[in-house]
């Protein structure tokens, strides 16, 4: 099911993204890898590389932006609202208990929690991310980390290659096409690569936490303490990333099996 919010900040968001996807490629081609390298083979073999980086980026991207991060499925039977106040009385507070929610008039599974943008109760719901214009839960934090990892892959090859052609000479620089021209854009390409590679890098840290420490972003602001349930931090990550061969965890096209995980619609079929 394609997820996508019509919310202005987040489509800005989004449209951004791809922007300075679009100028970044076209900066490292036209800038750093044709006018030093167009004579060697490292400028073919960076140039494809770092357009795998970007292909890898927006797939990651476009995946986490369209993808259902776990939607709560309403109940196809209207429930009564003080029913679900009594019934919500009578469950404890232990965290592996179903709750209720008001704002959806829904039973919600253990660890989900509601968004105000999305006006939607999310699975183990991390936080809602303007920059994919989605929610980031249990079926598409997966694709989320995937994009914070090749944006900073991205990021790095830009301010490592942009540095380097800063000291090599320019193999065709006509006077429509002055040297001090190349190196604004040049420079340019590597401030947008430190602002975004920092960024991504922060969170990726906090991302690889919370999933080590089992512990989401709303449940961290919320102080609950980190969870302790014996698993390994193998068995976490492929509660993200899916239970088939580690190498395919790094491919947004592949699909993970997220067939450990609770089902909730389930519990409308009974």
């Amino acid at each position: 099911m394609v997820s996508f919010q019509k919310e202005p900040c987040g489509i800005f968001c989004v449209a951004l993204t791809y922007i300075c996807i679009l100028y970044a490629d076209y900066c490292f081609i036209e800038h750093v890898v044709v006018p030093t390298l167009s004579n060697s083979i490292w400028g073919v073999i960076n140039g494809l590389l770092f357009n795998v980086f970007i292909m890898l980026l927006a797939v990651s991207h476009f995946r986490a932006t369209t993808s259902d991060p776990g939607k709560v499925p309403l109940p196809s039977t209207t429930l009564d609202f003080s029913d679900m106040h009594q019934a919500a009385s009578l469950l404890n507070k232990d965290e592996n208990n179903w709750t209720v929610c008001s704002r959806c008039e829904t039973y919600r599974p253990p660890r989900a929690h509601h968004c105000r943008v999305c006006g939607r109760c999310i699975q183990k719901m991390d936080h809602h991310c303007p920059w994919i214009n989605n929610c980031v839960g249990e079926r598409n934090q997966k694709y989320f980390v995937l994009f914070l990892l090749y944006t900073g892959a991205t990021s790095l090859h830009a301010i490592l290659l942009a540095s380097i052609s800063l000291s090599l000479p320019c193999i065709d620089c006509s006077e429509n096409y002055a040297s001090r021209t190349r190196q604004v854009y040049v420079i340019t390409l590597i401030i947008e690569g430190l602002i975004f590679g920092l960024f991504v890098i922060v969170l990726l840290c906090d991302q690889f936490s919370s999933i080590c420490n089992d512990t989401t972003a709303v449940e961290y602001v919320q102080k609950k303490p980190t969870r302790r349930n014996q698993k390994s931090r193998i068995e976490l990550l492929m509660e993200v990333f899916g239970k088939g061969p580690s190498v395919l965890w790094f491919l947004p096209c592949w699909v993970p099996d997220l067939s450990l995980k609770n089902d909730s619609n389930a519990f409308y079929q009974v």
